[in-house]
């Protein structure tokens, strides 16, 4: 495939060498704009872009490619989600192009949680192609200029092309290998499960640097602050592919109620400053989930901010 230059702020700033710094939304269970609208203006200074998730877990939300387009009007820089649970290869080729046709410039490329976890447990599910696949077809729709099928496309879309990894997931020993399939499928950038066990997640980097990877794909290391105890020990045991280490657990059960909000912020903010250094993290991906008016706060107590300008 031959390389096509992006529009997209997000890959600029990476180019740069800058430590990029990327948050998400998630679109409203109805109609209204002004939530998804409201929660990009609490994180907008902050970031260098806004991943919008698309019916995340499961549950039937106000479209991403719709939520993405009011953050364009808005002047800011979306990531368009596209899960292939729901959508086989003509609706997936459809939406890329719709998605262009507003210069949405980056795409998040996942498969997308089963929908017997979310408000449909009997809608059936598609998976005509999977996540890598997902990631060959826009680099081809991109690179070549062609769709599947073999017809040239007016006007291709130019996305710069991210994919979602899990350190921690099991069995860890195929983490990386999975890793490098996603980059050899096409993958620009990658973003990461939430990181409790920092530890955990520097072996699976250094296990990545063995491999070259980190020189080969932009990584962005994610983080979710916790609210509280309950919260820590509900992802531990009821979240599969996350790894919440007991220390952060005793942690967050060791302070008052009142006080596990700020507890799980100052964890949150010590990830990043652990993480900043580390060889082949290119930036990270903040999932402040419905705690959108706190990622200011993480970016700046980060020394993440002020965010740099890139034309």
């Amino acid at each position: 495939m031959k390389e096509v230059k992006t529009p997209s702020k997000l890959e600029k700033i990476l180019n740069a060498g800058h430590l990029a710094v990327t948050s998400e939304c998630g679109p409203p269970r109805g109609s209204d704009p002004n939530v998804i609208i409201n929660k990009a203006k609490m994180v907008k200074d902050h970031v260098d872009a806004i991943n919008i998730t698309d019916n995340q877990t499961s549950v039937t939300r106000l479209c991403s490619i719709a939520s993405c387009i009011h953050l364009k009007l808005m002047g800011l820089e979306p990531v368009l989600q596209m899960v292939t649970r729901d959508r086989n290869r003509i609706a997936i080729q459809s939406d890329i192009l719709g998605a262009a046709s507003f210069d949405i410039n980056n795409i998040l490329c996942i498969s997308g949680d089963h929908q017997k976890f979310g408000d449909n447990p009997k809608g059936q599910n598609v998976f005509d192609l999977d996540s890598m696949q997902l990631i060959q077809t826009v680099r081809y729709m991109r690179d070549e200029g062609k769709f599947l099928g073999g017809d040239d496309i007016d006007r291709p879309p130019r996305m710069f092309v991210g994919a979602a990894a899990n350190p921690f997931a099991d069995p860890f020993e195929i983490r990386v290998p999975r890793l490098a399939k996603k980059i050899a499928a096409g993958a620009e950038f990658i973003q990461t499960q939430c990181i409790y066990n920092v530890e955990k997640f520097k072996l699976w980097m250094k296990l990545a640097r063995d491999r070259g990877l980190h020189k080969k794909v932009y990584i962005l290391a994610g983080v979710t602050p916790l609210k509280s105890a309950g919260m820590a020990k509900y992802m531990r045991n009821r979240v599969p592919g996350m790894d919440v280490p007991e220390q952060v657990v005793k942690r967050m059960s060791g302070v008052p109620k009142d006080k596990q909000p700020e507890e799980g912020l100052e964890i949150c903010i010590e990830t990043i400053q652990q993480l900043k250094e580390e060889e082949g993290v290119a930036g990270f991906h903040i999932m402040a989930i419905e705690w959108e008016e706190k990622v200011p706060e993480i970016v700046e107590k980060s020394g993440l901010y002020p965010r740099p300008r890139i034309n």
